[in-house]
């Protein structure tokens, strides 16, 4: 038996894991469908480290964001993950994207970013020569970082603090029985004072196995990226955000 369980063991379930280690006397399991930890969203994404430029002033998203990226370059430089703060160029391709450039810039400066530079087209071309803007928003604060490199260290530090991880578990039936959950997955039957759901985008099926109403439906939707080829890399010096 186990104090908490984290269905789901991408970066959002291994940092939640990690947190509750921290606290005295609490047993923690992650469960994990997939073969390995962060094989979904975690890994599968641009790497950006977001500063809050765009959120709503004074929202929970604003605040986390400045918040968090304190935390997660602080992360990745006590544990040497790859990381860099290269900047990132906000552009306005034409005369209609004006009024909404300048009302991110006016949240950008709410939300406490600092070093933020409007930009002409030609400034913003001496930055980036490759970039056709009218109007550009340099923000200095933001990066990218490894977040495979994160999970895997996140991986470490959970072993090291005694945490359980099961992969190969898809969890196929939740019940309630008194004090406690039954959670009957793939590689076996675990029982847990407590749930915690980090599923991703299987999140709103893990409320229902529980007997929740999730109150929506979560569509996944499939990106794409392209990667530059070693010569060709010189054409992007930045973040570049249309």
């Amino acid at each position: 038996m186990t104090d908490v369980t984290i269905i789901g063991g991408g970066i959002v379930g291994l940092s939640t894991a990690r947190a509750l280690l921290r606290e005295e006397n609490i047993s923690v399991r992650v469960l994990e469908k997939e073969s390995g930890l962060a094989q979904h969203q975690s890994t599968h994404n641009s790497g950006v480290l977001h500063a809050g430029l765009q959120y709503m002033p004074g929202s929970s998203k604003a605040r986390l964001a400045r918040e968090g990226i304190r935390q997660m370059t602080s992360f990745c430089a006590e544990h040497n993950i790859e990381h860099e703060i290269c900047g990132k160029l906000v552009v306005a391709s034409n005369r209609a994207e004006l009024p909404l450039l300048e009302e991110i810039f006016n949240r950008g400066v709410a939300n406490g970013l600092q070093g933020l530079r409007r930009l002409s087209g030609a400034e913003a071309k001496e930055i980036e020569p490759h970039v056709n803007a009218k109007s550009a928003i340099l923000v200095p604060e933001e990066g990218i970082a490894d977040y495979g490199q994160v999970c895997a260290t996140l991986e470490i530090l959970l072993i090291e603090a005694g945490a359980d991880i099961v992969t190969g578990a898809e969890v196929r039936l939740l019940e309630r029985r008194s004090s406690l959950w039954r959670i009957t997955t793939t590689s076996g039957v675990f029982e847990s004072r407590m749930i915690v759901n980090c599923a991703g985008l299987h999140s709103d099926r893990i409320v229902t196995m529980a007997g929740g109403n999730p109150g929506c439906r979560i569509v996944p939707f499939r990106g794409e990226y392209h990667r530059l080829s070693p010569e060709r890399e010189h054409l992007v010096r930045h973040l570049i955000y249309p």
